[in-house]
């Protein structure tokens, strides 16, 4: 199937237009030499060749940001495949399309230099004819996101057809109303995030001042938060699930969890996960009653209509 992803020309775009003129999109985390040998499909044994490799040359990076470059680096070169489909920001307001049309090169002394070709569309996406969660997505923070769930919408910006309202469907939700409010909850929380419980203890995790910590990306795919304790000493994984949650999400997250452990986790953090969801059961309740690291949190969506002043009674 084909992927959508958002890929970033470096930080604002600033070499987005580069690309295009030279027909490819990369990445640049100063790691200087050829990945070719080494790029195979496994994330985790590519990381942990490299991690250490730019360790040595960034020492006052953490682990985790270490993490978050060779992971970004590894998704453009191997990661991204022949006919994926690519959105880059112009830096202003508008996004360039292509498709990805091979395989991994390296130019050293380039800008962006692991790189991989692509056959760029003429005309761009105005970012305003998006619909609000699709600009909602590509704003995710970080060098790449997949989009592939707008993949319909992205489809009809580009043959320049009017957008329409979609509402992607989802097994795990039976009403769609339901959904259309639930499936902003990632970004509502993000957005959210220093007025809620959890805010009051952890901050998303950030790189260079810059959020990094949604979807962050591990070998068995991305979380959708990550945070830090103010004091450094703990991490914390954050899973959201619309509608209710099954105890199948225990296991993900403590995979997800087990990755930071055995990854990136600093010698003085413990590694902690939140579930969040509309509703639980009693499977989950059981799954949960096992663990002591994991904690369960119900959200709540409301509406209200307030009536503007003056206005006549009836």
């Amino acid at each position: 199937m084909t992927q959508y992803n958002r890929v970033m020309a470096g930080k604002g775009g600033i070499h987005a237009a580069e690309c295009v003129q030279e027909g490819f999109i990369g990445v640049d985390y100063q790691i200087a030499q050829d990945l070719t040998a080494d790029l195979t499909d496994d994330f985790r044994e590519f990381n942990a060749k490299y991690i250490p490799i730019y360790l040595a040359g960034h020492p006052e990076k953490t682990k985790i940001g270490a993490g978050l470059a060779c992971g970004f680096t590894w998704t453009v070169a191997m990661g991204l495949k022949q006919g994926d489909i690519v959105i880059s920001p112009d830096g202003a307001g508008a996004y360039y399309v292509g498709e990805i049309t091979g395989g991994y090169f390296y130019k050293p002394g380039g800008v962006l230099p692991h790189r991989r070709p692509v056959a760029w569309y003429p005309n761009k996406i105005d970012r305003s004819a998006m619909s609000g969660p699709l600009q909602r997505s590509t704003n995710s923070i970080g060098t790449c996101c997949d989009v592939t769930q707008y993949a319909a919408e992205l489809k009809a910006l580009v043959g320049g057809q009017a957008n329409p309202a979609l509402i992607a469907s989802d097994p795990t939700v039976e009403d769609p109303a339901v959904f259309a409010l639930e499936k902003y909850l990632e970004d509502f929380l993000v957005s959210n995030w220093a007025k809620t419980e959890l805010g009051k203890k952890y901050d998303i995790y950030t790189v260079d001042g810059e959020r990094v910590g949604q979807q962050f990306q591990t070998d068995t795919g991305p979380l959708d938060v990550l945070a830090v304790s103010k004091d450094g000493r703990e991490l914390l994984v954050v899973e959201l699930k619309r509608g209710r949650a099954s105890d199948t999400v225990v296991g993900q997250i403590q995979r997800y969890m087990g990755y930071l452990m055995d990854e990136l986790a600093e010698p003085h953090q413990t590694v902690k996960g939140v579930i969040i969801a509309l509703e639980d059961d009693l499977k989950i309740r059981r799954a949960l009653r096992a663990t002591n690291n994991i904690s369960f949190y119900r959200y709540e969506v409301s509406f209200a209509l307030t009536p503007m002043q003056g206005a006549l009674n009836t």
